[in-house]
């Protein structure tokens, strides 16, 4: 038989009400389920905002080399955008096969193994914690753009934007889907148009002409093998318009239904976007002539001291509509949105992943927990404080931040796609060994067709991110990007650790046919300090629990205070047999300790019940002034075997701040002549309770 509960649940505190929203019963899950139009803001916003700064790290590295060098420029885009291209069609293949949002991780784990796995799992949590901290720094970085007089505040601003989006990623997918979606439709809508606006001057003539273009620039003196070294490392840094792609395979379970098809045409159209998005971007940033250089005072004629360089977007905006114009100001606003809500999408991925992680016993089991608002509310806290350490550690600077990134994403590229690779071949073989019947043939033929192709896909995009993963090593690692190889390792060995610990934890518990019942003898055990209203509502407790045996047990540590207890004791005739126990070195729990287990050596294995009273305060502060006592010698007598512990509550009337009701009599009460309302244990006034209390003890309920 169960037994549902449909009484209203407990409100939360005002303030949490008011930041987070009214809770959500779990029934109403599947209205948080995004379509298409609201997932593409949510899930695309990192892929679709990255293309505001790869260009422009694009340009930039090519820059160390001189102006010469932007000549490569359109080549470098175009592997770019082929890699895209190759990743946002084999993201469709892991989406159909895997569904269940568990993405590369699941595709590593179920055909690579568990090693390959959690390095696949560690190297996404980092990179969600650097997206976090990288798509904050740059919509910083453009916000300052726009107004060079906020440049002393950017770790400043840098956290409290980190600090927002996590309050509106707490109040459920839903809300954040609305907040987010007009920005990045209109960073699309704006960006786009500029675009057209540039290339269509350019058509005709006019070619914008960005304010950098007449700066020279300090080229190094470079060898034919540092030449090589410096385009690769422009493509690796222009690959960061690859970040967030696989976001959207771990978020199927999002979608509304059908949540694979759903799921894939979000893919297609944010991959399609991003193309058209960067590629213009970068034409418009070649023909306007921008030199963003990595150190401005390499800018012969620009004055580094003066203030932060434009960013690319900005200076083609200027160029495009003209310094301080309506449309300068809208992109730039547009962007520093897109840029600060681009974390948004690792504030879906990483909770989600946490929760899979969580429950296939590799992180705390803490972030397979809904809050309120329905969402993994745990994992969005962690990776706020993270991005935040970060982007403090760093100082918000994205040029420096931007050398961490996209080693993660390749990481769990890389073996993503091998895993693929695996379980298109194998769904081949077993495809092989169908009966000869012409019957499971013809089933069989339409998936043969399905996993040719996506063999073919997935081989080609594990090629090719392999390598990119090769070139992004070897040009990042020693500008910083080391550190995300001793960070993935470690967090993998950690998860690794935690799962071994839940396996030999479970091992432990599980009940097998050693287990024996049949426990002899029960014992009820009130600790007693002094004769209070606490312990007597204990007593009660354990009286009205009608063990074989109970006594209320007195550790004595001064003499004076023990006589004046055994003299109220029998004053106020409490119906329990007292036992005084000395403790010559002032312990509590070791004297207690010592007389239950002498009394199971004589008694045989008896159950211990031991009853401790304990204060239910209301303020913060009143929990370093109780309770401190009972709390060390609850935790010393629970590591005896056979020793239960019941903690039996005392509100104090500063508890009314919980719950919200009065112990007191309401004022007018007692000119009235009206009694104060019962309280029950729980805390809360019995509706209509009147007459004088009972003699029976449990009349002290408090």
């Amino acid at each position: 038989m169960t037994y549902e509960s449909r009484e209203p649940a407990e409100e939360p505190p005002l303030a949490k009400r008011l930041i987070l929203g009214e809770p959500l019963t779990s029934e109403a899950l599947d209205d948080q389920l995004l379509p298409k139009k609201r997932a593409l803001p949510i899930f695309a916003s990192d892929a679709l905002s990255s293309v505001a700064y790869a260009p422009q790290e694009l340009l930039m590295i090519l820059l160390v080399g001189g102006t010469a060098f932007l000549a490569f420029s359109p080549w470098v885009a175009a592997a770019v955008v082929v890699l895209l291209i190759v990743v946002v069609v084999s993201y469709r293949q892991l989406i159909k096969a895997y569904p269940s949002g568990g993405g590369d991780y699941e595709v590593a784990s179920k055909n690579l193994g568990e090693v390959p796995g959690v390095v696949v799992a560690a190297a996404l949590l980092v990179d969600y914690v650097l997206t976090v901290a990288v798509s904050v720094a740059s919509g910083v970085d453009n916000i300052i753009s726009a107004i060079p007089e906020l440049n002393p505040g950017r770790i400043e601003l840098a956290v409290g934007f980190v600090i927002l989006i996590v309050i509106v990623n707490l109040r459920g997918v839903r809300e954040a889907s609305f907040a987010f979606a007009i920005p990045t439709y209109v960073f699309i809508g704006s960006v786009a148009i500029m675009i057209v606006v540039g290339i269509t001057r350019t058509l005709l003539g006019d070619p914008p002409i960005a304010s950098s273009a007449e700066f020279a620039v300090q080229g190094e003196q470079l060898t034919q093998a540092a030449v090589i070294l410096l385009i690769l490392r422009a493509f690796s840094s222009g690959c960061s318009a690859l970040t967030g792609v696989e976001a959207v395979s771990n978020g199927v379970p999002a979608f509304r239904k059908p949540k694979i098809r759903n799921a894939q045409m979000t893919l297609v159209l944010m991959g399609g976007i991003a193309i058209l998005l960067f590629s213009g971007l970068t034409a418009i940033g070649l023909i306007s002539g921008v030199h963003y250089a990595e150190n401005p005072c390499h800018l012969i004629g620009f004055d580094c001291e003066a203030g932060p360089q434009p960013s690319l977007m900005a200076q083609i905006a200027a160029a495009t509509f003209g310094m301080g114009s309506i449309p300068f100001f809208i992109i730039q606003a547009a962007t520093a949105c897109v840029l600060l809500l681009a974390a948004n999408t690792a504030f879906n991925g990483f909770p989600l992943l946490g929760s899979v992680l969580a429950r296939d016993g590799y992180a705390p089991k803490a972030l397979n927990t809904r809050g309120d608002r329905l969402v993994y509310s745990n994992g969005m806290i962690i990776l706020g404080i993270a991005a935040i350490a970060v982007l403090i550690v760093y100082q918000a600077n994205l040029t420096t931040l931007i050398q961490l990134y996209i080693i993660g994403v390749f990481v769990s590229f890389s073996l993503g796609q091998i895993g693929m690779v695996r379980h298109w071949r194998r769904a081949l073989r077993n495809l092989a060994k169908l009966p000869p019947d012409a019957a499971a043939q013809a089933s069989a033929a339409y998936e043969r067709r399905s996993a040719r192709t996506g063999l073919i896909i997935n081989s080609l995009g594990a090629a090719l991110t392999v390598f990119v993963l090769l070139i992004v090593t070897v040009t990042k690692f020693t500008h910083g990007a080391w550190l995300v190889f001793i960070a993935i390792p470690i967090l993998a060995t950690l998860m690794i650790g935690v799962n071994r610990y839940y396996r030999d934890v479970e091992h432990e518990i599980a009940v097998d046919d050693t287990t024996h019942f049949g426990s002899e003898g029960d014992l009820a055990i009130v600790l007693v300090n002094r004769l209070q209203k606490p312990v007597v509502k204990a007593i009660d407790y354990a009286l009205a629990a009608k063990h074989e045996k109970a006594v209320a047990v007195h550790v004595a540590v001064n003499e004076a205070e023990s006589a004046e207890l055994q003299r109220q004791w029998q004053e106020h005739r409490i119906p329990m047999k007292l036992l005084i126990i000395e403790s010559p070195y002032r312990s509590y729990a070791s004297p207690v300790a010592r007389f239950i287990k002498k009394y199971r050596e004589q008694n045989g294995s008896s159950v211990v019940t031991v009853y401790l009273p304990q204060y239910i305060v209301g303020h913060w502060w009143e929990s370093v002034l109780h309770n401190r006592r009972s709390s060390r010698i609850a935790q010393q007598l629970m590591l005896i075997h056979g020793v239960s512990i019941t903690l039996v509550p005392w509100l104090l009337d500063s508890s009314e701040l919980i719950y919200g009701r009065r112990s007191r009599p309401l004022p007018g009460d007692e000119r009235a002549g009206r009694p104060a309302p019962e309280v029950q244990h729980t805390g809360r006034r019995v509706s209509g309770a009147a007459g004088p209390p009972t003699p029976d003890t449990r009349s002290l309920e408090g």
